[in-house]
C-alpha cells in the first residue's frame, strides 16, 4: 500500500529555516491530496498545509505567508518550506496522503524543534 517516509527535520533557532520532505512509494492513485499536519506534545494534530492533485493549496492561518507546500509528481514526493520559523512551530510533522475515495495514509514523522 502507499507508504510515505518524513525526512528534512530538525533543530533551528528562531527565524531561521527548514525545508521537510516526504518521499511516496507503494500504490500511488493518480488521483490525490498531499498535506501535512503537526502535534506538539499533548495537543491535537492540525493540518499546516495542504494539496490537492491540481495544485490548490491551502494553510492554517499560523502559518500563512511564511510555509510554502509544493509537490513534484514525477518524484512522487511533497515539501514544506518553512522560514521565519517560531517556537510555537516547535512540533512533529507528519506527511498525509488521502486518495480522495475514503483511504488516507500517514506518515512516521519528523521532529521539528525551534529555540528562541
Amino acid at each position: 500500500q502507499v507508504r510515505l517516509v518524513e525526512s528534512g527535520g530538525g533543530w533551528v533557532q528562531a527565524g531561521g529555516s527548514l525545508r521537510l520532505s516526504c518521499a511516496q512509494s507503494g500504490r500511488n492513485f493518480r488521483l490525490n491530496a498531499m498535506a501535512w499536519y503537526r502535534q506538539a506534545p499533548g495537543k491535537q494534530r492540525d493540518l499546516v498545509a495542504r494539496i490537492t492533485s491540481g495544485g490548490s493549496t491551502n494553510y492554517a492561518d499560523s502559518v500563512k505567508g511564511r510555509f510554502t507546500i509544493s509537490r513534484d509528481y514525477a518524484k512522487n514526493t511533497v515539501s514544506l518550506q518553512m522560514n521565519s520559523l517560531k517556537p510555537e512551530d516547535t512540533a512533529v510533522y507528519y506527511c498525509h496522503y488521502d486518495d480522495y475515495r475514503g483511504g488516507e495514509y500517514w506518515g512516521q514523522g519528523t521532529q521539528v524543534t525551534v529555540s528562541s
